[in-house]
This record gives C-alpha cells, structure tokens and sequence, in this order.
C-alpha cells in the first residue's frame, strides 16, 4: 500500500526558557540559559543545587484550580503545551471526525513527585494508610494523554510511550505510522516531565549523572565542551500535531514542515551508558534515512542529543561522522540542551520543535557554554557553537537516545 504523506500543522512548547513556542524560539535565538538554583525545594544537602525549572509559570493561569490539583506537574505541563498545539493549528473541532483524532504522548517517568509525596506522608505518619484518592491517576505516565483527550473528545488512539529520554521521540514516530497506514487524520504528540523533585535530583545525583557546577549554573550545560561534567534536569513539554497533508490542505491548514521518517534501535550495550562507538547510534541514523528514502547528503541539520556528558556527546558525534562520511563537516550540528537542560521524555519534542522552526525560519540555534575544545571531537563538525548560524534547512534530524539503549531518530523536511 503507498504510505500517506504526514506534515506538522501546530506547535505547542513550555520550556525552561520560554513558556509558549514563540518565547522558546526567541530564547533558543538568543543562547539564552534556562538554568538556575532550585526553588522547588531546600537543596543545602544536594550535590548539585541547580536545574532547568520553568520560569513565571502557574497552572491555574490556564487550568481550572480543582481540574489541576487531580494533575501532577507533567500532567498540567501536557494539557498546557497541547491546548497551544491545537489552537496554533486552528483545528475546527466540532469539524475533525474524533475517532479519526488520537494523542500519542511520551514521558520518561510521569508523576514522579506525587509518587514521592505520597510515600514521604505515608513515611511521616503512624503507618496507617491514608493516600490520596488521586494518587494513583496523578502518578501513571499514561495519564497526560488520556486527559488531553477527554478535555477534547479525541477518540482515536491514546497512549503513553516510555522509553526513558527516547520517549516522546518515540511517540512522534508511532503517530507518523499510525497517520501513514491511514488509522488516523490527526493526532496530538509530543511529551511531558516534571523530574526537578527531591527524588529526582537525588537519584541522577547517585549516579554522578548530573553536572555540579554549582558556582555558575548557567554555563553549566556545556555539551562538546571539554569541561563538560554531566547533564542539567529540565522540564516542560513540547506538543506538536501531526496531520495528513491531504486532510491538511483541504482545510487550509499552516503546514511548518513534512515528518519524512523515523528510526529506533537499541545500544544492547548498558544499563545507562551509550556504546562508546556509536553502534546503536549509527544504526538509528540509518534506519531513519532509509525509512525517509533519503541520501545522508540531504540532511542540513542535526539537533543532537548532546546532553553535556562526558561519555554521550563522543559517542554521538563519532555516530555522526560515521554514517555521513564527509557531508558531516556540511552539516550544522548543534545541542539545544545547552539551554533548556535535560527534559527526559519531553526532550524529543522540544527538540523536534526547535529542528521544525529551524526549518521555517532558515536559522540554527547555537550550542552555548563551549569554552574549551574538547580534541577527542572532530575539529572539523560545525557545532554551531555559541552563536545562531543562518542556514537554508531543507532536512532535519532530531535525534534523542535513553537509559536502557533506546534510540529514535526522527526526520523532517520543507515542504516540496
């Protein structure tokens, strides 16, 4: 059967340098830092003190106070993100044919901080078990999505993808096949955290996962930098609607770019560092660009995981000079970490969005914070390093890899 065509027609962001898909391209434009001490809760004892945390942000600017208070963060984040999606793509829905319209979310963990609270009360009491009614709905990862679509009425698939910081990657490339094989017209994708919690900090702290660079956190996400000390937590949501381009260009839709392929593999290596040469990496390229039926030689872009580790950031970019060859060198590579920190199962559609709007607008955002250069990378690549380049993007790839080897590559490309 021949595939439909699927095309991006609405952006939703909530990000830790802007809090709608406007201010987040303008933030990603300036090199601004999302980064700062932690508010949320006293750190003294923290190795590290500092994160990525949403600024000027309430949810009962944008969510009825009881509806929120039945939502954990990443909840709340998905339905504000997801209702900016489908406004910018001016869905007329009493139009849309619901059992045509799904909501495919990704999230790396989910309630993470109604988990922790809940069992912190417990722990804090005389052992009798006196939990929220909520707790268990607030907490499931799968529960963002099932949320978007009862507000909606979306009847069409609706799941949660877990695959650590892969995750709403992975969403996105579910939603493409489900809209190619022709089960869907639209469906709402993208993802959501909210980590920044005690337990989340403390946890990436035991695994010497997370930056300490406590003295200057804003120049703490350094991806490629040889100074570079681990990752910074972030959070948000970025939600992205993916339509049919036929369905699309009856009602007259914006259309930001096509979604041409999508690529997974899997390191087989280790629990939660990459293969140090790149082996999972170089195949989820590859199988991306043969599923997009597209010459390496195409792509002008790649937003990179590029986390800021020492480890990652190697690993990927000798991926990168292996499956491109010489092109490499031609490709404006960059890290958007460097700004909004790590978002886990949000960071795909974050970073998908930053890779669409570099193809809309014809300009790369930078890596920021690199300082010293690390000799281990390949002089050569073109990091776009501490300044936005301009660049005529016809192919972008975004690519997000996480703990357990998962790997997912996705592409995109301007309209024909």
């Amino acid at each position: 059967m021949e595939l439909r065509r699927v095309v991006v027609t609405g952006l939703g962001a909530l990000t830790p340098i802007g809090n709608t898909k406007d201010q987040y391209w303008e933030g990603l434009l300036q090199g601004k830092s999302g980064a700062a001490p932690i508010t949320y809760f006293d750190t003294e004892k923290f190795k590290t003190k500092f994160a990525c945390e949403l600024k000027n942000f309430n949810a009962t600017d944008f969510l009825d106070r009881k509806e929120a208070r039945k939502m954990d963060r990443f909840t709340q984040y998905a339905m504000v993100a997801s209702d900016e999606a489908i406004a910018d793509a001016k869905l007329d829905l009493e139009a849309v044919d619901k059992l045509k319209v799904g909501v495919i979310w990704g999230a790396g963990i989910g309630g993470l901080e109604t988990f922790q609270d809940e069992v912190l009360n417990f722990a804090a009491g005389d052992g009798t078990p006196r939990f929220n009614p909520f707790f268990i709905p607030k907490m499931i990862a799968d529960i963002a999505p099932g949320n978007i679509s009862i507000k909606h009425g979306f009847m069409g698939p609706n799941y949660t993808t877990v695959s650590a910081c892969a995750s709403s990657a992975n969403a996105m490339i579910d939603a493409l096949n489900y809209i190619r094989l022709g089960h869907c017209d639209v469906i709402v994708t993208g993802g959501s955290e909210a980590a920044v919690t005690i337990a989340g900090m403390g946890g990436f702290n035991a695994m010497h996962a997370l930056s300490t660079r406590n003295e200057s956190p804003e120049t703490a996400s350094r991806p490629f930098d040889a100074t570079r000390d681990g990752f910074v937590l972030g959070e948000g949501a970025g939600a992205i609607i993916l339509e049919e381009y036929e369905h699309a260009k009856a009602r007259g839709a914006k259309i930001y770019a096509e979604v041409i392929g999508g690529g997974l593999s899997s390191d087989a290596h280790h629990m939660t560092a990459p293969h140090p040469e790149g082996i999972g990496v170089m195949a989820v390229m590859r199988n991306c660009l043969d599923n997009a039926g597209i010459n390496p030689e195409e792509v002008d872009h790649i937003n990179t995981h590029g986390t800021s580790t020492p480890l990652g950031d190697v690993a990927e970019l000798k991926a990168i000079s292996e499956v491109f060859g010489d092109h490499a060198k031609h490709i404006n590579i960059n890290s958007t970490k460097s700004m909004t920190g790590h978002l886990l199962g949000a960071a795909g559609a974050i970073e998908s969005i930053a890779a669409i709007l570099a193809i809309e607008h014809g300009v790369v955002p930078p890596t920021i914070n690199h300082e010293v250069v690390d000799e281990t990378i390949d002089p050569e690549l073109n990091l776009t390093l501490n300044k936005a380049q301009k660049r005529d993007v016809k192919v972008a790839m975004s690519n997000t890899f996480g703990f357990g080897g998962h790997n997912a590559c996705v592409l995109f490309k301007k309209l024909d």
